[in-house]
């Protein structure tokens, strides 16, 4: 699922700090039209922008639902999609026709422009997952169109088992290519079950709770809620809080230094980059390609209106803590 909000923005969100975790408080976005799907949206907000290189992050389900997402671009990120429950169907215009399945990671790396469909497999189908976004670096973000599939084994923790789909934890690593340092693990916790995890201290970490409550270093995560741990820490602590199995997503990365405007589906770096973006897919430029085998009711999607003032680049980590 991609950012089809017909007039996308920043949106101010709620945070709070316990106990020295700062979590971070989920909006819901409509998706779609009148029958639109609800997701939760974590990243980005005005309190914090990024993960590491994670800079979009939208929670969904379980709901029963049908998805039918039109070719649309992106520009300067990778998409990583990642389901617990349901099925979707991938075209892009690099050629790539795959399916999106529980518990196999699916990456697509947009580089200088590519666009794609989003298909559910089956009209009845409970859709469950999460729908995440990286920031690609200056000196890459024109990179070529890219795909990547993986099935992660499930490695046995102490009262837990995890799925590293990105990068490495728990002695088990991911092969798929990211352009920057990045962590991207599904936990699955037993009842009862409390973990110290080791992480590298060199990244800031993120813990979206996706069956709870769980705990992250005494501070209590509901159902869509992302804590947030900053770097200078070498574990991570999550506890079940719950009578019931618990199962959480960790995000991580070195701290992205670079200034950011995300604007609908574009990543760049100034609002002329945005607004060239944008002309040049209302245009069907080259640069964007084209999906072949989508059968939806409709050819692409359109862009929403830009804004009537200037986008603004998002502040760097170092910038926000002077502020």
């Amino acid at each position: 699922m991609s950012n089809l909000e017909a007039a996308p923005a920043e949106v101010a969100c709620s945070a709070s700090r316990v106990s020295g975790t700062e979590v971070l408080h989920p909006r819901e976005v409509p998706l779609g039209g009148p029958r639109a799907i609800r997701v939760r949206r974590t990243l980005p907000q005005r309190q914090r922008s990024l993960i590491g290189a994670w800079c979009f992050l939208d929670h969904y389900g379980p709901v029963s639902a049908s998805m039918d997402v039109p070719p649309h671009p992106h520009t300067g990120l990778q998409t990583a999609s990642w389901l617990f429950s349901g099925g979707v169907e991938h075209r892009d215009s690099a050629g790539v026709h795959a399916l999106v399945r529980p518990g196999e990671l699916n990456l697509m790396t947009a580089g200088a422009g590519i666009c794609h469909s989003e298909v559910s497999v089956a009209s009845n189908a409970v859709l469950h997952g999460v729908q995440l976004w990286v920031a690609l670096p200056d000196s890459d973000r024109d990179t070529g169109r890219d795909f990547a599939h993986h099935v992660p084994a499930p490695i046995s923790l102490h009262g837990a088992v995890a799925r590293v789909f990105l990068g490495e934890l728990a002695g088990d690593r991911s092969p798929v290519r990211t352009f920057t340092p990045l962590l991207g693990a599904q936990i699955d916790l037993d009842v009862n079950a409390e973990l110290d995890i080791d992480v590298d201290p060199a990244f800031e970490h993120g813990v979206l709770c996706d069956l709870g409550p769980v705990e992250m270093r005494e501070t209590t995560l509901a159902v869509a809620d992302l804590g947030y741990q900053s770097p200078g820490n070498s574990s991570l602590h999550l506890r079940n809080a719950g009578d019931r199995p618990a199962r959480v997503l960790l995000l991580g990365g070195i701290p992205f230094a670079e200034r950011l405007v995300m604007w609908w589906n574009f990543v760049g770096r100034s609002h002329d980059d945005i607004v060239g973006y944008r002309q040049l897919w209302e245009d069907a430029d080259d640069r964007f390609g084209a999906v072949q085998g989508y059968r939806g009711s409709v050819n692409r999607l359109p862009a929403p209106p830009l804004p009537t003032t200037r986008l603004r680049p998002r502040p760097t980590p170092e910038e926000r803590e002077q502020a």
